[in-house]
């Protein structure tokens, strides 16, 4: 019996020193709440959109191009068996994509029973910022994107405009995209 007593005081004494020697959790004050989303490039300018409301990120597709539509409907491309529709959003904003064709980018946003594909000037993939850090402050962007920005967040030198698809799945200008 005095050795299985040594062997529980031995075991006893192991675990003493090993909770004095362990770090403690990190306080629940020091995490931030963080917001998420996809950020790209569009007029020269930094946006960002919901994580939730873009599908997926794609290299520009192969489309065709669809008559009696407006200049910034590019086309409709197949999509592993789906017809996405392709809009250049420069052009949509009154201007065109800039930067090299190679690094364009289509957001597919399944917003509001919109299935659409945004053209992009560049995607910069997954961003996070505390939820602290959001400004209403856009900073100098377009006035004709400017309707569909919800504020901002700063990161670095950048400052990411915060662009709300479903508010452009909305507007009466984008759904008629048919030539009048």
């Amino acid at each position: 019996m005095p050795e299985q007593q040594a062997a529980f005081r031995a075991l006893l004494d192991l675990a003493n020193r090993t909770r004095r020697s362990a770090k403690g959790l990190p306080a629940q004050l020091d995490i931030k709440p963080h917001w998420s989303g996809v950020g790209f490039s569009l007029l020269g300018k930094r946006f960002v959109a919901p994580m939730g409301e873009v599908s997926e990120m794609l290299e520009v597709p192969g489309y065709t191009h669809l008559p009696n539509v407006r200049s910034w409907v590019k086309g409709v491309a197949n999509v592993r068996g789906r017809l996405l529709p392709l809009f250049d959003m420069a052009d949509f904003f009154g201007d065109q994509l800039s930067g090299q064709r190679k690094l364009r980018r289509v957001l597919v946003l399944e917003t509001a029973g919109l299935y659409s594909g945004l053209m992009v000037d560049q995607v910069f993939g997954m961003q996070h910022f505390p939820v602290d850090t959001f400004q209403q402050n856009v900073g100098n962007l377009p006035e004709s994107i400017m309707p569909f920005v919800d504020g901002s967040y700063p990161s670095g030198p950048f400052q990411w405009s915060v662009f709300n698809p479903a508010t452009l799945a909305l507007d009466p200008r984008f759904a008629d995209a048919a030539m009048a």
